[in-house]
C-alpha cells in the first residue's frame, strides 16, 4: 500500500465501491486466476463442511431425502385431498419432490453462503486465503444431499411410471449449473453484506420463505394466468424449476423461460462476484 492510499480501516462501505472500469476488467480475471490456485482448499473446506454436518448423526445421509420427502407427502395429502390440484397425468407427490429437490438446493445453499464468512470468522481475520472459498464450499458441500435426494427422485420416476426422456436427462446438467450460478451469485452477494450487517441472515431466511410461493413447487404454472406469466418467470427461480419437470416429467426440453432465467443467472452471478471482490479486503477488520 503506498502512503497516499487510505488505510483499510478508514474506507467505507461506499468507498469501497467505486473504481474504473479498467481495473474491474483486470482484476476480475486476476481475481479468478488467484481462484483457481486455491481449488484443493475449496475441495477440502467442502469435504469437511460435510464431516462436519453429519458428525455424531444417526441417519447421516439420510437427512438429504427427509425434508423433501417430508414436505412433498405434505403438499401431496393437501392438494390432493383437500384443495385439489390438477398436475395432469402426473401422480402429485412426483410433482411435488420433483421441485422441492432443486428448491431444497437453493435455499440450504443461499443460507449456509450468506452465513460462511460470519461462521469462520476466527479463520477470515487470521489467514489469507481468497474469501469467496468459503462461500463456495458451502455450495459445495449442499451438492452432495441434492445427488442423494436426486437419486430417490428417479426410483421415484420408476415406480410410477413416469416415461423417461433420455434427451432430457442429458440436459440435467445444464440446468443445474445455470441453478448454481443463481445461488452463487446471491451467496457471495448476502454473504458480503452479512459481515456489515448482521441481520441480513434472518432477512434472507424470511425472503425465501415467500419466494416459495411465487414459485411453481405446490402448484403448475399452468394455474398462473396466460398474461401474467412474462412477469411471474422473472422470478429465475421459476424458469429453473419449470425446466427440471420439463426434461423430467414431461419429455419436454426447457421452454424459452429457461434461456430468460440463464441470462439472468449468469448476471447474478456476475454482479455477486465483483461485489464480493470490492469488499474482501474489510472482511477481516469488520468481522
Amino acid at each position: 500500500m503506498s502512503k497516499n492510499e487510505p488505510s483499510v480501516g478508514n474506507l467505507s462501505l461506499e468507498s469501497s465501491m467505486t473504481t474504473t472500469t479498467n481495473s474491474v476488467s483486470f482484476g476480475f480475471f486476476s481475481d479468478l486466476k488467484e481462484l483457481y490456485k486455491y481449488r484443493d482448499l475449496v475441495w477440502a473446506w467442502g469435504m469437511r463442511t460435510i464431516r462436519a454436518r453429519y458428525k455424531q448423526s444417526i441417519l447421516g445421509g439420510l437427512w438429504a431425502i427427509l425434508q423433501p420427502v417430508i414436505a412433498a407427502i405434505i403438499f401431496s395429502v393437501i392438494f390432493t385431498f383437500f384443495v385439489p390440484v390438477d398436475t395432469g397425468d402426473t401422480p402429485y407427490i412426483v410433482f411435488s419432490y420433483t421441485a422441492m429437490v432443486p428448491w431444497i438446493l437453493f435455499t440450504s445453499s443461499t443460507a449456509d453462503m450468506v452465513d460462511s464468512l460470519v461462521a469462520n470468522m476466527g479463520l477470515v481475520s487470521k489467514i489469507y486465503f481468497p474469501r469467496e472459498v468459503l462461500p463456495i464450499s458451502a455450495l459445495m458441500a449442499r451438492l452432495l444431499d441434492f445427488a442423494i435426494a436426486m437419486a430417490l427422485l428417479l426410483i421415484l420416476i420408476l415406480v410410477f411410471q413416469v416415461p423417461i426422456f433420455p434427451l432430457g436427462l442429458l440436459f440435467l446438467p445444464v440446468i443445474l449449473l445455470v441453478q448454481i450460478a443463481f445461488s452463487l451469485g446471491l451467496g457471495l452477494f448476502g454473504s458480503a453484506l452479512n459481515v456489515f450487517y448482521r441481520d441480513i441472515r434472518s432477512l434472507v431466511g424470511l425472503i425465501l420463505q415467500i419466494w416459495l410461493y411465487v414459485t411453481p413447487i405446490i402448484y403448475p404454472v399452468t394455474m398462473v394466468p396466460e398474461r401474467l406469466q412474462p412477469f411471474y418467470f422473472l422470478n429465475p427461480m421459476a424458469g429453473i424449476i419449470e425446466a427440471y419437470r420439463s426434461v423430467l416429467l414431461y419429455q419436454q426440453l426447457p421452454g424459452p423461460y429457461f434461456a430468460l432465467s440463464s441470462i439472468v443467472a449468469i448476471v447474478t452471478l456476475f454482479f455477486g462476484y465483483w461485489f464480493f471482490k470490492r469488499l474482501e479486503f474489510q472482511f477481516a477488520d469488520v468481522v
